[in-house]
């Protein structure tokens, strides 16, 4: 008997620690009865069709959420069309508010598992193994008989750890659970209809931490709904890492901002830059938005809090934004936008509301005007204050927001164009209007056309500053790219071409800002950092005003030695 679990995720980096959870769990002596099985929405329908086949499984269990769900169902009838004998089942959040519809729509499903999963998957297991069991003794079911009783909340300590073997997380995302359940009840989430918060023991999280550690992995990003919902368990956990730090691997957490402690933010302060990365969701600063979605927290107090956290410039910080909630108009989203941008985020997420099956906000939809998709990720479409259009116009300055302040490769530009408008929103606006207008592609493959479209767009609104924009583009380009061509928009290179030859010959003699490269002769120096000259002070560009330099002056890079947050390139003004 084979039970293969299926999971089809977002992108290659992603992967489901929902199916390894569930296969874990189980034990060693029923693990060699299950198989995982990993694909993306990428993957052609019938290169997973083909695969499904090839592994002969006697049972089948999807795992399904909004992103996969639309490629789930299309795979049901071919999957019963050419293997008849196959046990289907489903389980995940997007099939467990509405299963008995589901049921009835798909009569080749078998039934659904709803909730924690991990005991219900091995009942279910060993009920194939040796149906010892009725499927109606099995809690946490949805069966065309009716729902069996829901089943109880499990300790976390009882999840066996999933990282045994990292060979096959290469260049994915390690994603690691030190909690369950929210405290909050925000309508519009899933996590208000979720069992109690449970904790996983400390010294069992430190254990596994140490394990990410000992092999350097790059990343491993907690999927804790509020992490620092109890404060003695972030701060256990922060210290840890803190003590512990490798100085490579980062940690991702997602935080409620408002209930942040002096302590907390204390020791947050001292950790290496790159060490951590906090996701804070905002959503709104509409008063009233914010108390209809049952989320109180205070702008004032979030604003206050993440000023404290970027002081010393060590910790990344995302900040979320949603478009679509009740009482939120163009006009407030606006404001919310403005608000929030000027918190000084190093990314600013402008998602838009997803009615999500058996949140709240299913149920408020109707009440406030909100129209959505129909199928996944049920997006909001309109709203009783947004149009569809003013949606649309959302979107594209989401994608302005995401190529030209999210990326941080516009770090000093962006100031300077930015003191030019009345407000962020409006440039991000305007800027989203000249993409559409001209027709230029959102994804397109080279990154320095982003450059050249936004230097035509500046230059577009104050042609005499050209010169300028020129500079401030070459400094942020090379601030992050060692360029083997110099880049259209730049400058002409033949300026301070002499100085730029005498300075390297200089550094191979007497070395006073490459210490570092001791062992080269000055044009492989050329080669590995580089040295451009400027008329303006470009690198005063974050304040937003760029004063013009009695004499130009030369700016060296050094592409061995980065900023840990920015990953900007370190850099010096020579004398």
């Amino acid at each position: 008997m084979k039970f293969l679990l299926v999971g089809i995720n977002a992108k290659y980096i992603h992967s489901n620690p929902a199916i390894r959870s569930l296969y874990a769990y189980v034990g060693t002596e029923h693990q060699k009865k299950v198989e995982l099985a990993e694909y993306t929405i990428n993957n052609r329908q019938e290169e997973i069709l083909a695969d499904l086949y090839e592994r002969r499984p006697d049972v089948i269990g999807f795992s399904c959420y909004i992103w996969n769900f639309g490629m789930v169902k299309s795979l049901l009838f071919d999957l019963a069309a050419i293997m008849p004998e196959t046990k289907i089942w489903l389980g995940g959040p997007e099939v467990s508010f509405d299963g008995l519809k589901l049921l009835a729509e798909f009569p080749m499903i078998e039934g659904i598992m709803t909730g924690e999963g991990e005991v219900t998957f091995k009942e279910l297991l060993e009920y194939y193994e040796n149906a010892q069991k009725d499927l109606s003794e099995i809690k946490g079911l949805i069966l065309r008989s009716g729902h069996t009783p829901c089943r109880e909340a499990l300790s976390l300590d009882e999840v066996p750890f999933l990282y045994e073997d990292l060979s096959e997380f290469e260049n994915r995302i390690i994603y690691y659970e030190s909690s369950r359940g929210c405290p909050f009840r925000c309508s519009y989430c899933l996590s208000s209809v979720a069992g109690p918060v449970r904790f996983r023991s400390i010294d069992l999280v430190k254990k596994e931490l140490q394990f990410f550690l000992d092999r350097k992995v790059p990343q491993v990003k907690f999927i804790d709904r509020t992490f620092n919902c109890n404060k003695e368990h972030a701060l256990a956990i922060w210290r840890y890492i803190k003590e512990n730090d490798n100085g490579v691997t980062n940690f991702h957490f997602e935080i409620a901002a408002d209930i942040l402690s002096p302590e907390e933010i204390e020791l947050l302060a001292t950790l290496r830059p790159g060490l951590v990365q906090l996701e804070i969701g905002v959503q709104s600063t509409n008063e009233k938005t914010l108390a209809a979605i049952n989320r109180p927290a205070k702008t004032e107090r979030i604003k206050e809090i993440v000023g404290q956290i970027l002081q010393p410039g060590n910790v990344h910080i995302h900040l979320d934004l949603i478009a679509g909630l009740p009482y939120e108009d163009y006009e407030s989203f606006s404001r919310s936008f403005q608000e929030v941008f000027a918190m000084g985020p190093h990314q600013l997420q402008l998602g838009f509301l997803k009615v999500l099956k058996g949140s709240p906000m299913e149920e408020m939809a109707a009440e406030h005007g909100i129209l959505y998709q129909k199928e996944p990720p049920y997006e909001v479409l309109t709203t009783g204050l947004l149009s569809y259009e003013e949606i649309r116009n959302l979107k594209q300055i989401e994608e302005m927001v995401e190529i030209y302040h999210n990326s941080s490769q516009f770090r000093y530009t962006l100031p300077v164009l930015l003191a030019e408008y009345a407000n962020p929103f409006d440039f991000f606006d305007e800027l989203a209007t000249y993409y559409k207008d001209r027709g230029y592609r959102i994804n397109t493959p080279a990154r320095g056309s982003r450059y050249d479209i936004l230097l035509d767009f500046a230059c577009m609104k104050n042609p005499e500053k050209e010169d300028l924009y020129r500079e401030l583009l070459t400094f942020d380009f090379y601030l992050r790219e060692k360029a083997k061509s110099r880049p259209a928009f730049a400058s002409s290179g033949e300026f301070m071409r002499d100085e730029i030859w005498a300075f390297y010959c200089k550094e191979e003699q007497e070395p006073e800002y490459l210490t570092e490269y001791e062992t080269y002769h000055a044009r492989q120096l050329m080669k590995m950092t580089h040295m451009e000259g400027f008329r303006y002070a470009v690198w005063e560009g974050i304040s937003g005003k760029v004063r013009k330099l009695p004499e130009p002056a030369l700016v060296l890079f050094d592409y061995k030695n980065r900023n840990l947050l920015t990953a900007d390139a370190k850099f010096w003004i020579t004398e």
